[in-house]
């Protein structure tokens, strides 16, 4: 009797035909990553500051099938193969300096009595003594927008008078718990490949400190890459899982140092990985789906804490995990669950719920394993989260085409809207936590305003579904806001507008009490039934017959006849492949693509040369107002 070999570690051209049962041979995708830096008139776009020039365009390998999954081939042309989620190249941008904010965030305050009470008006005034001390002493380098420090304010912690969630605040990061498991070394079959750079110690001694990391995933390849390096094609660590793609990573800013990142990553398989890349350790959570097995949509550290972080999984629920928990078989708790209270059928037959439904509450007196807390939402996918300036809400969206705005701190929702159509696929607060603006896949990008229980305006330039939307801090103040936003139509598009453009459409327009807009044309409505134990919130358009504090949500869907219509500044093509992230730093845009181009652009300098305005999009720049 004899033991079979066993199969390569990383896919061989040999294997990779034979997988595709081909005769010829086919090559195999390049598995190193490639630095170019094109020019030319075409990799330039003009907006009313100046001139936007593509710097470096950084092309992450994307790996091959593993050899356990080879791809199989069906001549029908209209079959369907199961395929693992993939969601196409994201990354997460870190900078270990501590350096003063965006003009933006020194000079803007929001509305009294709103979602957002205050933002920091002072660079220090967030910070303790030590920090603000550090920041003064260190540089205005590169920062991202998603590196800010959160807005001054005074949320609580999360699960604050839980006894049972309380953990020591470890200030030295030497003393940190580590991950358990040695990544290099690791023998799981979940781990196909750990290759790390060999002057790895050297390089992280040598980067400058105010110098740019970035974490990317792209299929089932996860990177780490000095983007301060002029070698920064040559990846500090590249880890190769072996069926599962990784979907979604965040990187925690509260622990961070020079000798301990917190990275956490989301899996199409429904596990979690915490990971440090500084000692290679990691720990793998949700094991098998124990929790629960539905691909992880997106993850984020919650605010403020060093061990909390919150998931959001494909069936509808929101999880909270701690990392240096055991994960044990989850069942929801039937003393701390309500029932959904008050739930509204659209006339296209789906359920909405104007209730969050806690399987466990972050009260529970069982702390003692993961999962946290659990929320469910609804029956179908969550596409995305982002936390609110002021760490007191999260904003929700879903492929039933719903934001949600839930306080987070007391479990509760306070507000549900809906898409003009279709799934909303992104979401992101202001910088001063005002407005949330949501993509989707009526190709619009719509801004609304939660303390205002409105939406705002709608914005149309894209061509085809909006896949990320961000704020740029560094042209935003109190008035004036500038974002951008990334489609599948390949194009980045620029969005400018002022609160003396918005104008809230009138109240009649905006809901209905008591229904629920149709998406289809006859704008039919069904009546929503059991509101009376939601939260309640009271507006001023509401009649006068109306009890004070009453509101009833969800929000009817505003016709495009009466909400305003934004144009973009700028809309221009910018790759060949599908764009699926965007985000800004003080110096330049990046974006990256579905086949895994990160792309630099420069902002504008002082001295522009002279560039052709058809090859740049400028023909494409159209004045921002607001279409009633």
């Amino acid at each position: 009797m004899f033991v079979l070999p066993p199969p390569p570690r990383y896919q061989t051209q040999a294997s990779y035909n034979a997988a595709l049962g081909v005769g010829q041979v086919v090559p195999m995708i390049e598995t190193n990553n490639v630095l170019t830096s094109p020019s030319g008139p075409e990799f330039q776009f003009l907006v009313g500051e100046g001139l936007y020039v593509l710097k470096e365009d950084l092309h992450l390998a994307t790996p091959p099938p593993h050899p356990s999954e080879a791809p199989i081939i069906n001549p029908n042309p209209l079959t369907t193969t199961p395929q693992p989620a993939t969601a196409g190249t994201t990354l997460s941008l870190l900078s270990l300096d501590v350096r003063p904010l965006p003009p933006a965030f020194y000079n803007t305050s929001a509305r009294s009595g709103g979602v957002q009470q205050s933002i920091q008006e002072h660079p220090d005034e967030s910070k303790s003594s030590t920090e603000a001390r550090e920041s003064s002493e260190a540089g205005g380098g590169p920062i991202n927008s998603s590196d800010v420090p959160p807005a001054s304010s005074n949320a609580p912690a999360f699960g604050e008078g839980n006894a049972l969630l309380a953990s020591p605040n470890t200030k030295d990061a030497n003393k940190r718990r580590k991950p358990k498991n040695n990544m290099t070394k690791s023998n799981s079959s979940f781990i196909s490949r750990v290759i790390v750079h060999e002057t790895l110690n050297k390089r992280l001694q040598d980067r400058p400190s105010d110098g740019l990391f970035a974490f990317g995933n792209i299929n089932r390849a996860f990177q780490w890459i000095d983007l301060s390096s002029p070698a920064k094609a040559e990846y500090l660590t590249k880890i190769l899982f072996t069926k599962a793609h990784c979907l979604c990573h965040d990187v925690n800013k509260l622990t961070k140092s020079p000798s301990h990142i917190d990275v956490i990553m989301g899996f199409s398989t429904g596990e979690i990985i915490w990971w440090d890349p500084i000692s290679q350790r990691y720990t793998r959570l949700n094991k098998n789906g124990i929790i629960n097995g539905t691909p992880v949509s997106e993850i984020r550290w919650i605010p403020g804490s060093e061990h909390l972080f919150l998931s959001a999984h494909m069936d509808g629920s929101l999880v909270v995990y701690n990392k240096e928990k055991e994960d044990a078989i989850f069942s929801p708790e039937e003393d701390e669950t309500p029932k959904l209270n008050g739930e509204t059928q659209s006339a296209n037959g789906v359920n909405h719920s104007s209730q969050i439904q806690i399987n466990k509450s972050v009260h529970s007196k069982y702390q003692k394993t993961n999962p946290v807390a659990v929320w469910k939402l609804s029956n179908h996918r969550i596409n995305a989260f982002a936390f609110s300036p002021d760490n007191r809400h999260v904003a929700v969206v879903s492929e039933d085409g719903s934001l949600r705005i839930i306080d987070y701190l007391k479990e509760q929702l306070l507000d549900l809207f809906y898409s003009y159509y279709g799934g909303l696929t992104c979401v992101c607060w202001s910088p001063d936590g005002k407005y949330v603006l949501t993509g989707g896949q009526d190709d619009l990008i719509s801004i609304w305003c939660p303390s205002e229980s409105a939406l705002i305006a709608r914005c149309q330039g894209h061509h085809s579904w909006v896949t990320s939307v961000a704020f740029d801090p560094w042209r935003c103040d109190d008035k004036n806001y500038r974002f951008g936003s990334v489609g599948e139509d390949c194009r980045i598009c620029l969005w400018d507008f002022s609160v003396g453009m918005l104008h809230r459409p009138k109240a009649a327009s905006v809901r209905q009490r008591g229904s629920v807009s149709s998406r289809l044309a006859s704008l039919q409505r069904a009546e929503t039934q059991g509101t009376s134990t939601s939260r309640l919130r009271s507006d001023s358009n509401l009649s006068a017959g109306e009890a004070e504090g009453e509101k009833v949500f969800p929000h009817a869907v505003s016709p495009r006849a009466s909400t305003p219509i934004l144009p973009p500044v700028l809309s221009k093509t910018v790759d060949d492949d599908p764009l699926c992230w965007v985000d800004f730093t003080q110096d330049a845009i990046i974006t990256s693509c579905k086949s895994g181009h990160v792309r630099t652009w420069n902002r504008p300098s002082d001295v522009s040369p002279q560039v052709d305005e058809k090859a740049t999009g400028y023909e494409d720049m159209q004045k921002p107002v607001l279409v009633l």
